[in-house]
């Protein structure tokens, strides 16, 4: 049996019996569709939000895992940082000093490397954290390089200390072979006040002569009055000369070491008598050695050896 729906009309008082047309059917079935779809979207909005599908689920996840991870390497990069820091300070303040070299350029700006990180939601923690890895880095490399360079300073500071020219030239422990200094002195031929640029030890024929530091042996410039002599190049600068020997023991080109017997003492060129005549020249000008006698003498030696090297008087050449 079919069903009518029935609607009172206030007009005739009476019940009417409801038709519907084709639009009323369709309007109706539009209407339960939009309530349906409302009530689907905000289901799905509510099912999204508290029942995630498991690859959202595992990217939050890793997501929340990276942010711990970069906060753990910021927390390393700080210590790193002021490790670095302490380092170069060290670096510039005592290592560098010690061995007399500049300090090294250490600034650092980085580069444009980040564009393709701009993209990101989290690029500014990203980007940030690149900068400081990359800096620290660069830090790194600078000190390695300033210790490479510290290295062979000390290596060449090692070699600097041994060719320097540091002990007598002949034996004179008892300090009386002191026969003059540096400075002006009469000369004993011409009897006129002259610069004498060295010192002259007194001693016999034959009593062997030292080098006084390492090097290598020139061949003699010719010197007229220096006799039979040989000339020692250090390096760094530092060359030394011994005079009037009566004869060599090595020759141009022989590398000697600090306390190596180079020759004996003789008498020849323009002397007055038995001696040896000894020089330091260091770039290029004439010095007074007794400055650089500390190797193989006390405080009290060094002190009374240089007393009488100013003393003035006759030199033996």
């Amino acid at each position: 049996m079919a069903k009518f729906k029935y609607i009172f009309n206030p007009t005739t008082l009476n019940f009417e019996q409801i038709s519907y047309t084709v639009r009323d059917y369709v309007w109706l079935v539009l209407k339960y569709l939009i309530v349906g779809l409302v009530i689907g979207g905000m289901g799905v909005i509510l099912y999204a939000s508290f029942f995630k599908d498991p690859e959202t689920s595992r990217l939050q996840k890793e997501l929340k895992y990276m942010q711990a991870q970069v906060k753990g390497m910021r927390q390393q990069m700080d210590t790193l940082d002021r490790y670095v820091n302490v380092l170069e300070k060290r670096d510039n303040e005592i290592y560098r000093t010690i061995f007399g070299a500049e300090p090294i350029e250490r600034n650092y700006t980085g580069g444009d490397y980040y564009q393709e990180l701009a993209s990101y939601s989290t690029q500014e923690g990203i980007i940030e954290t690149q900068k400081r890895l990359q800096a620290i880095q660069h830090q790194l490399v600078q000190q390695s390089k300033s210790y490479d360079e510290l290295m062979s300073l000390s290596k060449k500071q090692d070699q600097f200390l041994a060719s320097l020219p540091a002990i007598q030239p002949v034996d004179n422990k008892d300090l009386k072979r002191m026969a003059s200094g540096f400075g002006f002195r009469i000369h004993p031929i011409y009897r006129v006040a002259r610069m004498h640029t060295g010192l002259d030890f007194t001693a016999d024929i034959g009593t062997e002569i030292y080098a006084t530091g390492d090097g290598v042996v020139k061949s003699p410039d010719g010197g007229s009055g220096y006799g039979l002599h040989i000339v020692i190049d250090h390096g760094f600068g530092y060359q030394t000369l011994y005079a009037h020997m009566s004869r060599m023991a090595v020759g141009p080109g022989t590398k000697v070491k600090r306390g190596q017997i180079i020759g004996y003492v003789g008498n020849t060129g323009v002397s007055s008598g038995p001696h040896l005549h000894y020089e330091v020249i260091k770039n290029g000008q004439k010095v007074n050695p007794a400055y650089y006698f500390y190797n193989d003498l006390s405080p009290d030696q060094y002190a009374a050896l240089l007393e009488r090297a100013s003393q003035s008087g006759q030199s033996f050449d």
